[in-house]
């Protein structure tokens, strides 16, 4: 466990897509011309999970925007809210817990060995988050944010009783449903649920030509659900 932390912590400064960038990424199922076959199965663990382990990149959604704040972006960075430069992310899996790298600094840690959520927590920027799997959709459950972050990048505040839950369930090879729940009675309505998709991110020369483009500011997200199936 230490040594998976220590590992994930030495990764963090280096920019996730700026390393190697002319040496194709091994294990990647290609196509008879050499692109990533993108639709190839889901890659599995020796106990038979879906392996999500991979550089993945957010579709543009109604929470991207340029960073516009000098602090932790908290609980919605999963959704890529860090600007064009700064939405990749790196799942590294092991049979107990999950890390997540994000490309704009900072990570985050899932425990899958059946520990529940922390009854008092002490407020963190990334909470903390246990998950567990039902059938092939890794489930996360979220708590314990600081008040200090944002729901999104307008600035919409949230409680310390914020609950999210996630949703995790890859399709292929190189896509990925993702959804998201923010729960908070406190400042919410209702639950504000979010659905989008997310795509691996192969070579870096495949990439080229797609990172630096300007994605809008939105103001406020839309409500919208969505069933994975």
């Amino acid at each position: 466990m230490k040594a998976f932390g220590v590992a994930a912590l030495l990764l963090i400064p280096a920019s996730l897509s700026a390393q190697w960038l002319d040496y194709p990424t091994p294990g990647i199922p290609r196509n008879a011309d050499g692109k990533p076959n993108l639709e190839a199965p889901v890659p599995r663990t020796p106990d038979g999970e879906p392996d999500l382990s991979s550089l993945w990149l957010p579709e543009n959604n109604d929470y991207s925007g340029n960073l516009i704040q000098d602090v932790p972006e908290g609980p919605h960075q999963i959704l890529g809210t860090g600007g064009p430069d700064h939405s990749l992310y790196r799942i590294m899996q092991s049979p107990k817990v999950m890390a997540i790298l994000f490309e704009g600094g900072g990570f985050r840690q899932i425990f899958l060995d059946g520990r529940p959520l922390p009854k008092d927590p002490n407020p963190t920027w990334n909470g903390y988050s246990i998950g567990h799997w039902e059938h092939d959709t890794l489930v996360v459950e979220s708590s314990g944010f600081t008040e200090r972050s944002w729901l999104d990048e307008a600035g919409h505040p949230h409680s310390d009783d914020l609950r999210i839950t996630e949703r995790f369930h890859r399709v292929d090879f190189g896509h990925m449903k993702f959804q998201i729940t923010f729960d908070d009675p406190n400042v919410l309505s209702r639950p504000l649920t979010l659905s989008l998709t997310v795509n691996y991110a192969p070579d870096p020369e495949d990439r080229r030509g797609r990172r630096h483009q300007v994605r809008p500011q939105i103001a406020v997200p839309q409500h919208r659900a969505e069933t994975l199936s």
